[in-house]
């Protein structure tokens, strides 16, 4: 079974005050939790359920942990939770993983060993860990797959995204990040996107070298939405602009050094 989801639909009457259903294929489901922050660095945090296991991607920080718990309330038991998948460390995207362990002390972390050096100041270090370097791959039981691309230096040297392969939804993490104080579930206007996502990437992206290494890994991926953790999904009618503007990107050390 499968529900045809209208992400431009859903963008006309979104409510965001529960979560709200993205993607829909069989027993694989995808959610957007949120979350309710008025403020031009909004955080999207993303669920995905297949079957009876559900994974909490970039689960955000320990301010809307309380938050983010009650809207997954509205699908399934917190307690529920088996995994967290933390593209990087900060506390944006990881803070809250020391409040998901005190609800499951069994929930794995999945993320990169470069993060995982940084992750126990957040208080907890005892946790099961999950390496993206060494597996490639999440299998869920039922056989579907989540694939982890590495993206260093993006911004940060551990730092990687997550392509559900089911719905084909790319989770980018700050990679096409935008920071919009009218923040919309997904973008509408591209040209206009692309300045928002510039004040972001300009100043916290390493390089060009770095950008387009990282597209360039998604030539032989089938993505039908990028799904970041600032900003606004973008559709499958612009994922081919998005990747075209990682490879035109001038950021970071093209602009601090731009004579070498």
């Amino acid at each position: 079974m499968q529900e045809k989801i209208n992400l431009k639909e859903i963008n006309k009457n979104i409510d965001t005050t529960k979560p709200i259903l993205l993607s829909h294929v069989e027993n694989h489901k995808i959610y957007w939790l949120g979350i309710e922050d008025e403020t031009a660095f909004r955080c999207n945090v993303y669920m995905i359920e297949d079957d009876d296991e559900y994974i909490i991607v970039d689960p955000g920080s320990r301010e809307f942990h309380t938050q983010v718990k009650q809207r997954v309330s509205m699908i399934v038991d917190p307690a529920k939770i088996s995994a967290l998948i933390l593209c990087h460390q900060d506390p944006d995207v990881a803070a809250s993983m020391v409040d998901w362990l005190d609800i499951n002390k069994d929930i794995t972390i999945i993320s990169s060993a470069r993060a995982n050096v940084l992750l126990p100041h957040y208080g907890r270090s005892d946790y099961k860990f999950f390496d993206i370097a060494t597996n490639h791959e999440w299998v869920f039981k039922s056989g579907n797959r989540l694939e982890f691309i590495e993206a260093p230096y993006l911004h940060f040297s551990g730092a990687f995204t997550t392509l559900d392969i089911t719905s084909s939804y790319l989770f980018s993490g700050d990679i096409w990040a935008a920071l919009d104080a009218q923040w919309s579930l997904l973008v509408e206007d591209f040209e206009y996107h692309i300045t928002l996502m510039d004040l972001f990437h300009i100043d916290y992206m390493a390089s060009n070298i770095a950008a387009r290494g990282y597209a360039q890994k998604l030539d032989d991926k089938h993505i039908e939405a990028i799904l970041p953790q600032h900003g606004s999904i973008i559709d499958k009618d612009n994922v081919e602009n998005a990747i075209e503007y990682l490879f035109d990107l001038q950021c970071g050390l093209d602009l601090i050094y731009p004579s070498l």
